[in-house]
């Protein structure tokens, strides 16, 4: 393969690369521990290290020659998040009374990356229980920003996107209830999917010690530094158990071509505000598409009310979120069915509007990177929006769009706002037009809309 730069390249690149011989699945193995070890120490992003077993898979990759070369994620080394079981190492969703406790088998996403060739170096950190936009626990200390170590890179999969967006690996695993791909995805500015509710497997992302039902509106998915590389891990992870006798075969993409697309932008939320920093660069890309030929829109009769949407939303998630807790108040059975309802009615509703366009792009959260903020309390928590402060939780109410129907969304990087920290957009699809959502990002990343920052 020709100019090809191990420390630039994409998972696909390096899967073809190994592939062809141009590099060893060993050498992209060090390589990326290189990277890690060059740049994590101002950042603490990943901080479960599995240097040794990695270079082992890596050896024992090359050595099975043609008989793995052809694997989609041929030798490509990541890192998934803390909450994700990997066998021999620790999952403590950030509480101290976990980390001593053993794992001894692979979550059923882990499973199926590496079989698909990944090399796993390690975990990248999260807040504790997974429960925040901030990346802080007691285990393993807090994860700073790659741009600005006085703000955060987002959770929960925040150490997963500072990974990424410091170059270290070009592949993740994270999981998402409330924004905890996209939001760091878009503070970091790279690509994030959360897949279409109950495509992937949560088996063995579970809250340590618990095994039971996988809960409502979570789920696992891909981070990456390219919208094609999250094609690759959405194809190995997705699909059922193996015992099912059902087989997922999601939808090609709606349309080929920017050009052909017809997209409902919006860029407020009656439940919560939006900065201008956020506003602005969505703003821009909906006039580039305009350009570039699409049908954009700024509004549509078919569109869901959101602020009813966002307060269902806000019932059951609080009320997944304080199972177990030790002064929960925790609902009927009655008054949960009535939200289960109510979510069944906005999916109709929400696919009706996609009879009418193909994607919809929305902000992941109201505000780009900000400061750290430790105060345990969320009502006295406040983020800065067009110059005034707002409320912390409100802006549950952006990822929440996509989260209660259980729609796929892809979080697009738009580049730098004006202090010079990424932000981005999400875009939603139909119930399983996954492939709809990732290929519309792709679009945007092949006409130079959506990017990395470098």
């Amino acid at each position: 393969m020709k100019n090809f730069d191990i420390d630039q390249a994409t998972a696909g690149q390096t899967a073809r690369a190994v592939a062809d011989g141009t590099i060893t699945a060993l050498a992209a193995c060090e390589a990326a521990i290189a990277r890690i070890e060059a740049r994590d120490g101002s950042i603490h992003a990943v901080v479960v290290r599995d240097f040794e077993r990695a270079r082992e898979a890596a050896r024992a990759f090359d050595a099975a020659g043609a008989a793995k070369q052809g694997l989609p994620l041929a030798g490509v080394p990541m890192t998934v998040k803390e909450s994700n079981n990997v066998a021999g190492l620790p999952t403590t969703w950030g509480f101290a009374d976990f980390a001593q406790r053993p794992i001894e088998a692979d979550s059923v996403a882990v499973a199926r990356l590496k079989a698909a060739g990944a090399i796993i170096l390690g975990k990248t950190n999260v807040p504790v229980g997974l429960g925040d936009w901030q990346t802080v626990n007691p285990v393993y200390g807090r994860t700073l920003h790659p741009r600005d170590p006085s703000r955060t890179p987002g959770g929960s999969s925040g150490g997963a996107a500072a990974a990424l967006a410091a170059g270290m690996v070009p592949l993740e695993l994270g999981s998402d209830i409330g924004g905890s791909i996209r939001v760091p995805a878009h503070l970091c500015g790279v690509f994030g999917h959360k897949p279409t509710y109950g495509i992937v497997s949560m088996a063995g992302h579970m809250f340590p010690g618990t095994d039971g039902a996988e809960p409502e509106l979570a789920v696992v998915g891909p981070l990456a530094r390219s919208a094609a590389d999250l094609a690759l891990a959405l194809a190995a992870i997705a699909g059922p158990d193996g015992d099912s006798a059902y087989r997922l075969a999601l939808p090609p993409p709606r349309r080929r071509t920017l050009a052909e697309h017809r997209v409902l932008v919006l860029d407020t939320h009656p439940a919560a505000g939006t900065d201008a920093g956020v506003r602005e660069p969505i703003g821009a890309l909906a006039e580039a598409l305009a350009r570039a030929g699409a049908t954009v829109l700024r509004q549509h009769d078919a569109l869901p009310d959101l602020g009813q949407a966002h307060g269902q939303f806000r019932d059951m998630l609080l009320t997944i979120l304080s199972r177990g807790a030790p002064n929960a108040a925790p609902i009927d059975a009655h008054a949960w069915m009535a939200l289960k309802d109510a979510q069944v009615r906005l999916v109709r509703r929400w696919r009706a509007l996609f009879t009418a366009v193909n994607v919809v792009i929305t902000p992941p959260f109201g505000v780009a990177a900000f400061p750290h903020d430790d105060r345990p309390d969320w009502a006295t928590r406040r983020l800065v929006i067009d110059g005034a402060e707002a409320p912390y939780g409100p802006q549950m109410a952006w990822p929440g769009v996509a989260t209660f129907p259980g729609l796929p969304a892809t979080a697009v990087p738009l580049g730098l706002t004006r202090d010079g920290m990424p932000t981005g957009a999400q875009v939603i699809g139909d119930v399983f037009a996954d492939l709809t959502t990732i290929a519309f990002a792709g679009l945007l990343e092949q006409s130079g809309l959506a990017a990395v920052p470098r």
